[in-house]
């Protein structure tokens, strides 16, 4: 055991003496209080430490005890509707053992009930060889989760013992290998290590999301990731409470990384309220909260990131899809700047540290579609969305830039569309997809095999908008030919009708890529053949006044399968109606 002596205290970082022997990111006990906290720097017998909680009240001189072993997380059966913060603790267990809304210093609790009895149902026999990945039993975590117990990676042998079919905690022995190696449901993984897997594939199914303006215009693929920038006020953590509320995936990981205390309330609160809309069950049944708040010490927030995105790998080689939402990413960087200015170190841009970009793109990189360990040949994914907080809106500043350069999709929220009430508030002319290719092929096979022009000349139509809107604001809509003029209105229904959509709307929260595809089709249908009515003469007053435009902006709240039925027959409705209208 090594035990050193604080010899420095400057915050959230601390220095001890006489720590000979220690390695990089090994988890100490400082202080009589035994606050826990991770080794950064090691220079000779001085190790410099990042204190995960409040350092107020130490001592120059107090202890300091090396656990000899770096920041590990338990996993296992039970992670499911937990709520942790960012080192594992779980929140709702240590309010109840200590009867206060604050964590108190140095507080040690599992973060798995070691009490609770699960259902373990063997799935291998004694003599069986297994292999690291293998499944060795299953255990129903949800009413529609089944936990796969693992063999750890590294492992691999004969089973010389399992237990039968029962109840087990997560500390009882079930499998023995070769006699020796103890497997137990639970399992520890250092959180800064990204799990081994035997490759990963190629991202070529999308992440459906149910927002039109993302699942059409913006795709990204399972095990893709995406960042969501944008100013106070823009939509940032609706948006990604959409998304895990919507989005089709297995399993949700929402790390709130130093956001304010009342946003992460409103999640805490929320989520255990919500219905999941694919099983009817509590949404927390599939979900993990890491709540990490602005309040809370700066080091365990940026420990939140890696604790989030560890649970999601863990999933993920059981073979479920799993999306990671990390609210925010700025704050995350703003903990590394500190920490990195009381290390004394050269700052980089705007005070971030120099390593800023490595670290943010070892953090994306542990996304992906993987092969996972085991025999099964089990397939499983971690796509990730990030949001991230400029200052004033300024996409310039060095978090947003390095997020791009790592990230797959740009999903860029407008404070101009925010103001104007535009929901969400994504900017169709700066925002920017890297997967279009790889999920363009899923898109034509399961929704249309024209889903890609038909997508193309909406955007394009969107983009004409914006060049003839600047002509407008010069000389006013007046001085435009009839031809451009039918643009802008065109630009608008597909504004109001496609890319606006109400989170709070029973049938519009949600909207299936089929449905965004007709959305799509029918708007462009009048405008094709309203194109061709004008060029006969048919004045852009008499085809708008057509009651069926009025039908078009219903669709979007009408139930899926009855606007489905629908649409079809509508486009075909407005050529014939269109075509008979007589030239005044």
């Amino acid at each position: 055991m090594i035990v050193g002596t604080l010899a420095k205290i400057t915050g959230p970082v601390v220095v001890a003496d006489g720590m000979t022997g220690t390695k990089m990111y090994d988890v100490v006990r400082v202080g009589h209080a035994g606050l826990m906290g991770e080794v950064i720097r090691l220079e000779g017998d001085l190790a410099t430490i990042q204190v995960y909680e409040d350092t107020s009240g130490l001592l120059i001189g107090e202890p300091v005890e090396s656990t000899a072993g770096p920041l590990m997380l338990e996993l296992g059966p039970g992670l499911l509707s937990s709520i942790y913060d960012g080192i594992q603790r779980p929140l709702p267990v240590i309010a109840e053992q200590t009867n206060s809304d604050f964590i108190a210093r140095g507080t040690v609790v599992a973060a798995l009930d070691h009490e609770k009895e699960w259902e373990f149902t063997p799935t291998v026999e004694v003599g069986q060889e297994v292999v690291a990945g293998d499944v060795l039993g299953t255990v129903p975590e949800s009413a529609t989760i089944l936990h796969r117990v693992m063999v750890p990676p590294g492992l691999r042998g004969k089973v010389t013992k399992i237990v039968p079919a029962g109840s087990y905690t997560v500390k009882d022995v079930i499998v023995v290998l070769d006699g020796e190696h103890e497997i137990r449901m639970s399992q520890w993984w250092p959180v800064r290590e990204g799990r081994p897997y035997v490759r990963k594939l190629d991202p070529t199914t999308p992440f459906l999301t149910g927002m039109r303006i993302l699942d059409t215009f913006f795709p990204i693929a399972l095990g893709g990731n995406a960042i969501i920038p944008g100013g106070f006020g823009t939509g940032k953590t609706v948006t990604q409470q959409s998304l895990a509320k919507w989005a089709d995936v297995d399993i949700i990981i929402y790390v709130g990384c130093g956001e304010r205390g009342n946003e992460m309330t409103e999640v805490l609160k929320e989520f255990p309220e919500l219905e999941d809309p694919r099983t009817g069950n509590p949404l927390m049944e599939r979900t993990v909260l890491v709540a990490n708040t602005s309040n809370m010490p700066v080091a365990a927030r940026e420990a939140s990131i890696y604790t989030g995105v560890t649970l999601a790998e863990y999933y993920r080689d059981q073979g479920y899809s799993v999306a990671m939402m990390a609210d925010s990413t700025s704050r995350w960087g703003e903990a590394l700047r500190e920490v990195s200015g009381r290390l004394e170190e050269m700052p980089g841009e705007e005070g971030y540290p120099a390593y800023l970009a490595t670290r943010l793109a070892a953090f994306y990189e542990r996304s992906g579609r993987v092969e996972a360990l085991g025999s099964d040949k089990r397939v499983g994914s971690v796509t990730m969305v990030g949001a991230v907080s400029p200052p004033g809106g300024d996409m310039s500043e060095p978090m947003t830039q390095n997020s791009l350069r790592v990230s797959g999709a740009f999903w860029a929220l407008d404070t101009s569309l925010a103001h104007r009430r535009h929901f969400p508030a994504i900017s169709w002319t700066k925002s920017y997809t890297l997967f279009l290719g790889q999920v363009r092929t899923w898109f034509e096979e399961e929704v249309a095999d024209d889903w890609a022009e038909v997508r193309e000349r909406a955007m394009f139509i969107l983009q004409k908008e914006t060049e003839l809107q600047e002509i407008v604001q010069l000389v006013g809509p007046d001085a435009l030919p009839e031809t451009e003029k039918i643009i802008l209105e065109v630009a608008r229904m597909l504004r109001e009708d496609f890319l606006q959509q109400f989170a709070f709307d029973d049938v519009d929260a949600y909207c299936p890529p089929k449905k965004a595809y007709w959305l799509l089709k029918t708007v462009l249908g009048f405008y094709d053949q309203a194109t061709q009515a004008m060029s006969r003469g048919v004045s852009l007053r008499q085809i708008m006044q057509l009651p069926l435009r009025d039908e078009i902006a219903s669709l979007k709240t009408t139930p899926h399968e009855e606007a489905l039925e629908r649409m079809p027959k509508l486009v075909e409705q407005l050529a014939d109606e269109i075509a008979g209208i007589e030239v005044l």
